[in-house]
């Protein structure tokens, strides 16, 4: 009886002591101090001019066309456009304060920036939006290739003389419409005549492109005078302006912004067909015209 008394003390201390090292063993294991995690190094950025929306070809830039954004100095290209200023590292904040660092960024440095300086360029390969503008997709007045971007499809451009008594008195200027008029000292059936002469309206509502070599009118001027005007005129109708010109003297007619708006039309007031497509035959490529 004492033997197994002294049996079940032993036991019991066994089992007390198992219980009291468990029980030191988890008071002595703490949770490990999370570690701080190391910030990402800054990249140096740069600000580079992109396309602030979709620019199709034929597009004039302008105000609100063109923005800055940042742009990682490791993944620049030569032909990108920067502002010039030296690379800034851009610390690792959350995407809403980069955000606002570019943008602030962007006004610090626009006014001494090119941007300005592209107004007025003629888009010459389309450029979508955010994507860096290059100087390769772009034509300025004066550099090869600019009127081939400016004139429409379907359209050609032609030049004619005029003085400042026969374009207005030298108020017409790049980009405004007028008539197109002819005068010549013959009736209608070429024979010449002893009343004077006559004129008549060849066509309507015709672009100017270029006065000389002028496309775009010089800040504060009212009136351009040159020898030439270059005219935007559907290829149905080139030929007339030709024998226009060889047969008697040009008039321009300058019309009113008001009066400026709808197709370009002949001296009857009919629409010209003014898409031009090539069609191939025998590996023989021809133009033709189809109608709107």
């Amino acid at each position: 009886m004492g033997a197994t008394r002294s049996i079940m003390i032993v036991a019991i201390a066994a089992v007390m002591a198992l219980l009291a090292a468990l029980l030191v063993g988890r008071l002595m294991v703490r949770p490990a101090k999370p570690q701080p995690v190391a910030a990402a190094p800054a990249k140096p950025m740069a600000q580079v001019l992109v396309a602030h929306r979709d620019l199709p070809v034929g597009t004039t830039l302008a105000s609100g066309d063109l923005v800055w954004q940042a742009w990682p100095v490791d993944a620049l290209n030569p032909s990108f456009i920067t502002d010039g200023h030296a690379p800034q590292a851009q610390p690792a904040t959350p995407t809403a304060q980069v955000a606002k660092q570019v943008t602030q960024a962007a006004v610090n440095v626009v006014g001494n920036a090119p941007m300005d300086s592209l107004y007025g360029a003629i888009v010459r390969e389309p450029i979508l939006a955010n994507e860096p503008i290059t100087n390769g997709k772009l034509v300025r007045g004066g550099e090869g290739g600019f009127m081939a971007v400016v004139v429409h499809p379907g359209m050609r451009a032609i030049a004619v003389p005029i003085t400042s008594s026969t374009a207005a008195g030298g108020f017409i200027l790049p980009g405004d419409r007028v008539d197109v008029l002819q005068s010549h000292p013959s009736d209608n059936n070429g024979s010449p005549i002893h009343s004077g002469p006559t004129a008549q309206v060849l066509m309507h509502n015709v672009r100017v492109l270029a006065i000389d070599q002028t496309t775009k009118t010089p800040h504060n001027t009212s009136s351009v005078i040159g020898a030439t005007a270059t005219l935007e005129v559907p290829a149905a109708f080139a030929d007339v302006i030709v024998r226009a010109k060889a047969q008697g003297e040009i008039i321009l007619a300058l019309r009113s912004y008001s009066d400026a708006r709808g197709p370009t039309v002949n001296g009857q007031g009919d629409n010209p067909a003014t898409g031009v497509i090539l069609v191939y035959r025998d590996a023989k490529a021809t133009e033709v015209t189809v109608s709107p």
